[in-house]
């Protein structure tokens, strides 16, 4: 039989050889059909359910993420809005503020200019009233020296440079409205 065993092919096996290896597949198939099995099964299903989990966990992180997303822009928005009104607000108020201080600096302006107005009247009417009495002192020291006597009576002296001044606003006044 040793030549007859050398002339078989090495690549198939004996018929003890394929029914021992079938019997031993076969208790190994079944121990690992029974006990290893349930374990794959549970531990891929845990894991499906973990990673559908995941994925259910992450859509929801999603949503929510976009939800807060929109409430922002919203925020955003309601905040752009808000600023333009508020810009508008401070434009609206400068514009008064300015109105109000230019019609405080116009009244300023009329009370001085009037102030202004009054204190040359008045100053006016004290150069008059100086003029008048160096005109009327100059007049009746002038006279005095032309007449040759004095002229101290205080009565004739107004009236006299009363006279006198009335003459000259006489003449002022024909003047000016023969030059218009």
């Amino acid at each position: 039989m040793l030549l007859a065993d050398s002339t078989q092919n090495p690549l198939l096996p004996t018929g003890s050889e394929l029914i021992l290896g079938i019997v031993c597949f076969v208790v190994v198939f079944g121990i690992l059909g029974k006990m290893l099995l349930p374990r794959i099964t549970k531990t891929l299903a845990e894991r499906e359910d973990a990673i559908q989990g995941g994925i259910n966990r992450a859509d929801e992180a999603q949503a929510e993420a976009q939800a807060v997303l929109n409430q922002y822009r919203a925020q955003l928005d309601d905040a752009k809005h808000e600023a333009a009104r508020m810009r508008e607000e401070a434009r609206e108020a400068g514009a008064q503020i300015i109105a109000e201080m230019r019609e405080r600096a116009e009244a300023e302006a009329r009370r001085i200019t009037e102030s202004a107005q009054s204190q040359i009247e008045a100053d006016r009417q004290q150069a008059l009233t100086s003029l008048r009495a160096e005109v009327g002192t100059l007049a009746t020291e002038l006279a005095s020296r032309i007449v040759g006597e004095s002229l101290t009576d205080t009565a004739r002296q107004g009236r006299m440079v009363d006279r006198f001044l009335a003459d000259l606003e006489a003449q002022g006044t024909a003047g000016t409205g023969a030059r218009r």
